[in-house]
């Protein structure tokens, strides 16, 4: 298999070679390629937590298991604004 690279990307294998890290550049295509696989695995996990979620969600919402959302934001004005006024008072 041949691969063209830019000359960035050359430089950056050949200067992992040079520090020692690696015996070859084959060896840091390969190091490459598996945190790419690792960085896809993370992903598809991440987006099945998502889609679990996002169910979860819709599970609560048709059993009327929800928060008014204008509640919610008022609520958290009022913890921040406390918080806020702690904070002051401490300086």
């Amino acid at each position: 298999m041949n691969v063209s690279l830019s000359p960035e990307l050359e430089q950056l294998i050949e200067a992992k070679v040079k520090s020692g890290m690696y015996n070859s550049a084959s060896e840091v295509i390969r190091a490459g390629l598996r945190l790419l696989q690792e960085q896809d695995e993370l992903r598809q996990i991440r987006l099945h937590e998502l889609k679990r979620e996002v169910r979860e969600g819709l599970d609560e919402i048709e059993r009327g298991e929800v928060v008014d959302g204008d509640e919610v934001f008022q609520e958290l004005a009022e913890r921040n604004l406390k918080f806020r006024k702690a904070k002051a008072k401490k300086k």
